[in-house]
């Protein structure tokens, strides 16, 4: 059976790392780079759909999970410029038809009845309903329009767990499919953030493997703050005041929920860097493989270039920045081999 490999991190962990690595091994693509697949875990996604459905349901709230879940990912597969999205080119072109395929089996009920939302007002409906008035009060009664609504169909879905996790499981299968997973290894950078890992086994099967990157949050503020910033102009919403970071930063960890899944797999950035040899013997133990399936050795990872990327926080012109983390932070920090000389030109 073909790998689905999962890689991710903690914004601006290094996730996409392990993409290059698994990407130089025979058998194993990434067909969009590092492209985040993010359907699952964005707003309006399946994960917010689980939790609406099996969590405090009722009709009402279920319309508007499946009329959510619905446009959150029409608005995926249409926004050809929106770089989390495209799925037509970047999932398959099935996606939208199979995700309604999703919703009709998660569907029991549809009533011809109608609630609040689908009577919220605008212009156009306004200017409607004082036509439906007119008529009815000219005709005495006679002739009545159909009340104009925001839609017209109430969907209402009350599926038992068992139910909801068959549909979600069969669901991905067919989007992996399309994707290619009877052919090849999958890699798709994203699918799952690390706070959301407790639900792995409600959708996927043995063959999926997922790493989560971590690194040393030191590197990850300054390169933040001064690199990412500055260079690309596109920083990751972490503060940019010390003291705020090492607050975010704790507060995000700490709402990841530990598991113990042996398709899970933690490993540090700067472990593939310091430690790469052992890094590498570790991914071919856990996918399977011997080293001479590593024929694009060094092509998309290497480190010594990547070596570039680490201890930042030894420059003199962010020490004081970095004492503060390794004070707040200390029990995220790397244990580094060695002390190197910083370039910060040299940061990619």
């Amino acid at each position: 059976m073909n790998k689905i490999i999962i890689p991710t991190g903690y914004m601006g962990s290094g996730s996409s790392a392990i993409t290059d690595l698994v990407q130089e091994f025979r058998g194993y693509e990434a067909s969009h780079g590092s492209f985040e697949y993010v359907f699952l875990h964005c707003p309006g996604g399946v994960f917010d759909l689980e939790d609406k459905l099996l969590i405090g349901n009722n009709a009402i709230r279920s319309d508007e999970a499946l009329h959510t879940f619905k446009e959150a990912m029409k608005e995926l597969y249409t926004r050809k410029f929106w770089w989390p999205a495209n799925y037509k080119k970047n999932l398959h072109p099935d996606f939208l038809k199979l995700t309604e395929e999703y919703i009709g089996k998660l569907v029991q009920y549809l009533p011809e009845d109608y609630w609040y939302v689908q009577e919220k007002l605008s212009p156009p409906m306004f200017v409607k309903m004082c036509v439906r008035k007119a008529l009815m009060l000219v005709s005495g009664g006679k002739l009545v329009i159909k009340r104009p609504l925001v839609y017209d169909q109430m969907t209402v879905s009350l599926p038992y767990p068992e139910e909801f996790y068959a549909a979600s499981k069969s669901y991905l299968e067919q989007i992996f499919i399309r994707m290619g997973i009877e052919e090849k290894n999958l890699i798709l950078d994203q699918l799952l953030l690390p706070f959301n890992l407790w639900r792995m086994e409600h959708y996927f099967g043995d063959n999926a493997e997922c790493f989560v990157v971590e690194r040393d949050p030191r590197d990850v503020f300054i390169s933040n703050k001064y690199v990412w910033a500055m260079r690309d102009k596109n920083p990751v919403p972490y503060p940019t005041d010390v003291k705020e970071y090492c607050e975010y930063y704790r507060r995000l960890r700490s709402m990841e929920r530990q598991v113990q899944n042996p398709h899970v797999h933690r490993i540090f950035f700067e472990d593939l860097i310091y430690r790469y040899e052992e890094s590498v013997k570790l991914v071919c133990e856990i996918l399977g493989l011997k080293q001479e399936d590593h024929i694009g050795r060094r092509k998309y990872l290497n480190p010594e270039k990547s070596i570039q990327n680490t201890q930042l926080f030894l420059s003199e012109e962010y020490r004081e920045e970095a004492a503060v983390i390794e004070r707040e932070l200390s029990e995220f920090l790397y244990d580094f081999p060695y002390q190197r000389e910083i370039d910060i030109a040299k940061v990619f």
